[in-house]
């Protein structure tokens, strides 16, 4: 089984997705999402870090000049898969979460630390803040 497989399985197990093909589907329309939001830098380590099947999805997007909100994010990927924006959440969280197992807690705190507040929870994290 390549790396690959092993990320469209883990998708598949965290969305219980029925097959494959969704979890394919959506761990799509998310990567092609997420590399919009990202810098250079931060979209070249993410797109280092996966499969190459799946660094295809990232490495063509050009950074947005605004980054989504959190809730934009999940309406774009609502958009993108056609679905409504609860499904379209629970899809980018299963997505987010298996990427951050992937790509593991250091490049996962630097792709946080680079996104608006509010995108640790579409990742399974929790959303830390620092007191003033």
């Amino acid at each position: 089984m390549t790396r690959h497989d092993e990320l469209i399985n883990h998708v598949r197990s965290l969305g219980r997705y029925g097959d494959t093909q969704e979890a394919e589907r959506v761990l799509t329309a998310v990567l092609t999402v997420l590399a919009g939001q990202l810098a250079d830098d931060e979209r070249r380590d993410l797109a280092a870090a996966l499969p190459p099947e799946a660094r295809a999805l990232t490495t063509g997007q050009l950074p947005l000049t605004e980054p989504l909100t959190a809730p934009g994010f999940v309406d774009a990927v609502a958009a993108r898969l056609a679905t409504t924006v609860p499904t379209a959440r629970w899809d980018v969280g299963a997505a987010l979460t298996a990427l951050a197992d992937l790509t593991g807690p250091g490049l996962t705190q630097r792709l946080l630390a680079a996104l608006p507040n509010g995108y640790a929870l579409l990742f399974g994290r929790a959303q830390l803040v620092t007191a003033a």
